[in-house]
């Protein structure tokens, strides 16, 4: 019940400009927002209007697995956001609810449990053995992201997906097109057409096919009247995109190990601590910038005191919940033996990221090939002169010079 005594009074708006940032820095603005309060309000550089901002662990679990708060009623507001040409598609996975959203993620369950995660680890292997096998003959220096960390994930959600070896490299060009706001809003969609267009053909390819990959499951799922093709279209980009977002994932993650020492020789002198490091260091590391996607409030929510009127926006902070110091004692420090880990790294309720474990295996492929295989691996050049990619949702550096 909403407290009808509540302040009507509205807390100012923060312009929040999501600067380009480097290395893992912890965005200042957002840590301003966090010490200001669990609620506060906000405005991105994109869109219109206000929208609220929420930072505190328990209140993101909650607006992100509470009905009341819609993914679906953003469709067709101008709800202020990062991306320039961020324009929602009606009847994308992102921007359904339950049920529909439960109906189209079914499709292509069975591909990301950790037994469809499973299938790809010893193909996710030795494609990754190759990549290391050809760095080495190359020799150093080398770009770490150019040589491993952009062709692996690429590889690997390409595998799991089923896009054939020949069209992976125009897929990482339409991916990276999409994910980046500095080629203008025209650029962008045309490459999310330009990559619709694609599973288009190839869904509907497999429809009536028993395989395991994604475009054959939803194939067959089209085919059983249980999806549209478009739905399916939909779920393909999106699974594709977030595939690859691992590639600036990884980078950040090697960036932070290769300027700290002491971390690298934690992790090769104990090899069984790496899972649970890698949690940690997916709980630390700022992998996006400002905030993803909004949700419409419909109806009145209290929140902390705060009263969220319906039709306002809300977006929540996953980078602010895995540093609230009531869930992770001395959050700004990097602790491989923290447990519990409960971080939302990969978000939470229905819209949780389904490729949570497929990040997670790649990420423990990643440290086992580079940490094992390249003994002496540091970075080539000072950590302020990595350079790392400008006007990216996703943070991570654009090249990553090492040596060994």
């Amino acid at each position: 019940m909403i407290d009808e005594t509540l302040p009507e009074t509205l807390p100012p708006i923060r312009h929040w400009p999501a600067v380009d940032l480097t290395g893992t820095d912890f965005d200042p603005v957002l840590a301003e927002l966090m010490r200001e309060g669990p609620v506060t309000r906000i405005q991105l550089p994109n869109g219109e209007g206000g929208a609220w901002l929420v930072t505190r662990y328990d209140d993101v679990r909650m607006v992100t697995n509470d009905p009341r708060f819609s993914r679906e009623a953003v469709i067709g507001s101008q709800v202020t956001r990062l991306a320039p040409h961020f324009i929602p598609d009606r009847g994308a996975v992102g921007f359904l609810d339950p049920p529909d959203h439960t109906r189209l993620r079914r499709s292509v369950a069975s591909a990301f449990t950790a037994k469809g995660v499973e299938r790809i680890r010893d193909q996710a292997r030795a494609m990754l053995d190759r990549l290391v096998d050809e760095l080495l003959r190359n020799g150093p220096p080398a770009d770490l992201t150019a040589a491993v960390l952009s062709p692996f994930p690429i590889a690997v959600i390409c595998e799991l997906t089923g896009v054939p070896a020949a069209d992976r490299h125009g897929m990482h060009i339409w991916t990276q097109l999409i994910l980046s706001s500095a080629h203008g809003k025209e650029v962008s969609e045309n490459a999310k057409r330009e990559m619709s267009a694609y599973f288009s053909d190839l869904v509907e390819l497999r429809e009536g096919s028993t395989g395991e990959d994604v475009a054959s499951l939803l194939g067959a799922a089209v085919g059983r009247d249980e999806i549209t093709l478009e739905e399916a279209v939909g779920l393909a980009v999106l699974l594709q995109i977030g595939g690859e977002a691992v590639t600036n994932n990884s980078g950040q993650l090697f960036y932070l190990l290769l300027t700290r020492p002491d971390l690298v020789a934690r992790l090769r002198s104990d090899p069984m601590i790496r899972p649970k490091a890698i949690d940690e260091l997916l709980r630390y590391i700022p992998h996006r910038n400002a905030v993803g996607l909004s949700r419409i409030a419909l109806e009145d929510v209290e929140i902390r005191g705060v009263r969220i009127r319906a039709g306002d926006a809300v977006y929540v902070s996953y980078l602010a919940a895995n540093r609230d110091p009531e869930v992770f004692p001395e959050p700004e420090t990097i602790d491989f033996s923290r447990s519990p880990n409960p971080h939302v790294a990969f978000g939470f309720g229905p819209h949780y990221c389904p490729g949570g474990q497929l990040a997670r295996l790649e990420s423990e492929l990643l440290v086992d090939a580079l940490l094992d295989r390249v003994p002496g691996l540091k970075l080539a050049v000072p950590p302020r002169q990595v350079p790392f990619r400008k006007g990216a949702l996703i943070r991570g550096p654009e090249a990553l010079p090492v040596t060994w």
